[in-house]
């Protein structure tokens, strides 16, 4: 399973909003700090406060916060919101499903369970376990460490 870069972008966004919580930030300044395509920001701001994960204000001094504490945000929930189709096969869904065995293949099952337990570990992340202390996150000199929990 590979997540799309929409959901990539969307979690970055709000990874960083979490990190300048004090402040508004703009879409040019989240693309210039990712080095990423503004007109693909645009349309995951756009969706994330559409959802309520981030607020926006229009104008001069407009800008993007996040619209939920950091411990009020999981990880599962972004991605589901991200990802519209996240089933690992076709025959997870009954509409798609074409597969002469699906009735009665163990594979389907397993894989089920495994994509299942995947989303559940992700909503037990929430965004405030994945910040970091602000020199490390900005600064891309100093190394990061992750911890396998």
């Amino acid at each position: 399973m590979k997540l799309t870069f929409y959901t990539d972008y969307s979690l970055r966004v709000l990874l960083y909003l979490a990190h300048e919580s004090d402040r508004s930030v703009t879409i040019t300044e989240l693309a210039e700090f990712y080095d990423i395509s503004r007109n693909h920001l645009v349309k995951v701001v756009h969706q994330l406060g559409i959802n309520g994960f981030i607020k926006t204000t229009r104008g001069r001094a407009g800008g993007i916060v996040l619209g939920k504490k950091p411990n009020e945000i999981s990880v599962g929930s972004v991605v589901r919101l991200s990802e519209p189709d996240i089933d690992l096969l076709d025959c997870f869904n009954q509409d798609k499903d074409n597969c002469k065995i699906s009735r009665a293949c163990k594979l389907k099952g397993i894989l089920k369970k495994a994509q299942n337990n995947f989303l559940k570990e992700l909503d037990h992340c929430l965004l405030s376990d994945l910040l970091i202390p602000e020199k490390k996150f900005f600064n891309p000199d100093i190394p990061i460490h992750f911890i396998n929990n």
